[in-house]
This record gives structure tokens, C-alpha cells and sequence, in this order.
């Protein structure tokens, strides 16, 4: 996963934080697990929907657009998981925005969010694929307005003024922010982060990911 980068620690800082966590090791050993599977809630009302709205399990993901991470996960999970769980009517997917890798993360996500505002769910998605297949390195602000509109010009059905509009306005910027607060709210500090009925999965391998969504089917 990509995690959220913390601020670089001097030495000093870094003996007593080392020194503080073997204090507190025991305690940390005696609540091991003790927030494992914890249910999470989210709020899905406007949210981009891939699958049935009436399928039994719900998936939710947070991605970061410009995130390696996210991309093998669509790459090399989603397939799996679409055409067992997803075409098969037994999983529904919603995917939430948590940009945090640089600022055009931010306009990656509220591009997204404008092709969903125009066109729906069929646009979000259509969109976000291109974004993962167009994804340049996470040290360069590859994900400029000028690529959106660029991006937009493939998605179906499309109007590339009012995409433009909606983009250069921030129209989604609240979405967005709001996203970011539900991953902050359930304890995301990386991407993909993936919950199954509202659950925390260990990692994004289809393995994992597959094993989880069997068992809430249970």
C-alpha cells in the first residue's frame, strides 16, 4: 500500500520514540486484535456505484489516483473481483477519493467527480480507468487540468465545456473533501484501503480481497 508520509524525525526524536513503544509493548500486545474487524460506516448516498445496488456485500475503496498501488490494484485484482463477485450480482462496489500524494491528486479525484456529476456512474468509471492508465510517476504533477480535459474527451457521451466548467470552478471540490474526511474518520492512512461490509481488509491482493468477500457471503 502507499502510505501517508509523516515528517522526517531527527535522531534524538527517534531513540525516544523507539523507547516510548518497547514501554508500551505490553499493553499493545494485551489489545492485539482487539480492533481487528471492526465495522466501519459510511455514508454511500452520491457515491459512484459499480454492480447492482441490491447486491448482498458491499465494497468500499479509497484510492489516490496518482497511487502505484492502486494502480496494480486495478490492474491485477479488479478483474478478478468484477467478473466473480461484481457481474455476478453478489458484490457492490463504491469508490471514495483520498488524494494525498501531491496537489494534482486533488485535481485527479475532483475530475472524477465532475465526469460522475455530468454523466453518472458509467462516467466515473469510464474516467477513472483512464486516469490509472494514463498514471505518470507519483514525483511529478502529471495530473494537470489540461490532462483532465485531455482524459474527458474519451469518456462517452461527455460534454468537454461543462467538464472543463465544473473543473475550473472546483464544482466537486466538497466531495472530494468530504471523501478525504471519511477516510480520515475510519483510520485510512494508505491506499488502496479496501473495507468489506464495512471491514478492513489486510492488503489488495486478489487472494485476500476474494477470501474476505467469500466469508461475509457466508
Amino acid at each position: 500500500m502507499t502510505r501517508l508520509r509523516g515528517t522526517q524525525s531527527n535522531r534524538a526524536i527517534l531513540v525516544i520514540g523507539t523507547l516510548v513503544a518497547v514501554l508500551l509493548i505490553a499493553a499493545v500486545v494485551l489489545f492485539a486484535g482487539k480492533g481487528a474487524g471492526t465495522s466501519k460506516t459510511f455514508d454511500l448516498k452520491g457515491q459512484p456505484l459499480l454492480g447492482q445496488a441490491a447486491a448482498p456485500v458491499t465494497l468500499v475503496v479509497f484510492e489516490d489516483f496518482k497511487c502505484p498501488n492502486c494502480k496494480n490494484f486495478e490492474d491485477n485484482t479488479m478483474p478478478s473481483v468484477q467478473s466473480k463477485y461484481i457481474d455476478t450480482g453478489k458484490v457492490k462496489l463504491y469508490k471514495l477519493n483520498f488524494p494525498f500524494i501531491g496537489p494534482d491528486s486533488t485535481t485527479a479525484a475532483e475530475a472524477a467527480e465532475c465526469a460522475y456529476l455530468q454523466k453518472g456512474d458509467a462516467a466515473y468509471n469510464q474516467f477513472a480507468t483512464l486516469l490509472f492508465r494514463a498514471q505518470g510517476s507519483e514525483t511529478t504533477q502529471w495530473a494537470s487540468k489540461d490532462k483532465m480535459d485531455e482524459l474527458a474527451d474519451y469518456v462517452d457521451g461527455l460534454d468537454a465545456a461543462k467538464f472543463k466548467g465544473c473543473l475550473d470552478s472546483e464544482a466537486t471540490k466538497a466531495q472530494v473533501d468530504a471523501d478525504r474526511a471519511q477516510a480520515t474518520n475510519a483510520g485510512v492512512n494508505a491506499t488502496p484501503s479496501i473495507f468489506v461490509n464495512g471491514v478492513l481488509v489486510a492488503d489488495y491482493s486478489a487472494a485476500t480481497v476474494s477470501a474476505a468477500i467469500d466469508k461475509a457471503l457466508k
